[in-house]
């Protein structure tokens, strides 16, 4: 039997498999570049002989929270794992002010007898894909 054994402890990290949800969670990519796993998440409760409960935050919310064993994948620490993520400061109501990064494109837009100048601002903490005309 090819088989491995597994079996996990309380409050072990896993990476959870999206195979088996097609097309239900992709988060924003396309198929090919998808990922295969995603987490780590924390076990909270053992179900039963291949049953975990798994403490699912943020997206994963509204998803049902035991899952087979077959569908987990230990996570073993690594600091170079770690992102650092730059930090973003709040205001009192928890709004931000967003900031310039780099203009990527000037364009003149013409309205009748009217000219407006426009510029391409790429915005800190965005992708290229979400830079805006300002």
């Amino acid at each position: 039997m090819r088989r491995k054994d597994l079996e996990f402890e309380v409050c072990n990290r896993v990476f959870l498999k999206l195979a088996a949800w097609k097309g239900v969670v992709r988060f924003g990519k396309r198929r090919k570049l998808s990922p295969i796993y995603i987490g780590p998440y924390e076990i909270i409760e053992r179900i039963g002989p291949v049953a975990y409960r798994l403490n699912l935050l943020g997206e994963l919310s509204q998803v049902h929270d035991v899952f087979h064993i077959s569908m987990l994948c230990k996570y073993i620490s690594d600091p170079s794992h770690v992102l650092e993520t730059p930090e973003i400061e709040l205001r009192d109501d928890l709004s931000y002010e967003e900031q310039p990064a780099q203009i990527l494109g000037r364009e003149v837009k013409r309205l009748s007898n009217k000219t407006t100048p426009l510029v391409k601002v790429l915005w800190r903490n965005h992708l290229v894909e979400e830079a805006t005309w300002e």
